[in-house]
């Protein structure tokens, strides 16, 4: 029988007969949720988690119980609002996205688009804000939401900018493609990033979606490090380069409330 998890013991997390602990597999539970599918039921979330459904039940009970899961009227289990709650008190991204909102509200009013603002974890791009109208052009990005590294124009300056074994990882890897535009050649990609930090800013038209152009700049911490990708989503026309110098702009001033003097 597989041990119970009590979630206020502070001594050791049980583990079951394969040596995995019970908090491993009530984190994978937690991950079978998507940003595309955020309700599941108990069958899908023991699919996704690799788990026996009795197994994958029971954890389900038990994260329900703690608030971190819920459970809609037709049974079907979605992310708890105490969950949120606890990844908005403890992120560390919470004051960049501080820092940032007011210079996002600003850029998105001028550009009247999607204005958006992401973090790098791991070699995916991690989307923390997005400001849209109803009339912007297509974006496929999302709060919370991810996309590989080397796809969006936030990823691609987030790659440029980041640590040289990233970089030859993601170069030496498999590129997926959404367009025929996307970069998913190394020597290509290779030049694009070189370009960036050349430059200072990227321009990707097409690259993600066929009528949407994606422009994006660093944003710098107190140590002129590359933490964060600030980018605008514009129709893909001639017009989308008139966004660098407002980018720019704006993560300049993004810097200064930081503590650091600015530009790229």
């Amino acid at each position: 029988m597989d041990n119970a998890v009590s979630m206020d013991e502070s001594h050791v997390v049980p583990r079951t007969a394969t040596g995995e602990s019970s908090l491993s597999r009530a984190v994978r539970v937690l991950e079978a949720f998507t940003s595309d599918e955020p309700e599941l039921s108990v069958t899908e979330v023991a699919r996704r988690a690799g788990l026996h459904v009795a197994t994958a039940s029971r954890i389900v009970g038990q994260l329900a119980g703690h608030g971190l899961l819920e459970r809609a009227p037709d049974r079907r289990v979605r992310i708890g609002v105490r969950m949120w709650e606890l990844a908005s008190r403890a992120s560390p991204t919470r004051s960049l996205r501080d820092a940032a909102m007011p210079y996002l509200e600003d850029l998105h009013a001028v550009v009247g688009h999607h204005a958006q603002l992401a973090v790098r974890d791991g070699d995916d791009v991690l989307f923390l804000e997005r400001l849209s109208a109803r009339d912007a052009v297509v974006n496929f990005s999302r709060i919370a939401g991810r996309l590989p590294v080397h796809l969006s124009s936030s990823g691609v300056v987030l790659l440029a900018y980041g640590p040289a074994d990233l970089q030859e990882r993601v170069l030496a890897g498999s590129l997926e493609r959404y367009t025929a535009a996307t970069v998913t050649s190394p020597a290509r990609l290779r030049a694009l990033l070189e370009q960036v930090r050349r430059q200072g800013w990227a321009l990707l038209a097409g690259h993600v979606h066929a009528d949407a152009t994606g422009v994006a700049v660093p944003v710098r911490n107190g140590l002129g490090e590359v933490v964060a990708a600030l980018s605008v989503i514009v129709p893909n026309d001639d017009r989308a380069p008139s966004a660098v110098p407002v980018l720019l702009a704006a993560a300049r001033g993004i810097g200064r409330a930081l503590g650091v003097g600015g530009g790229s």
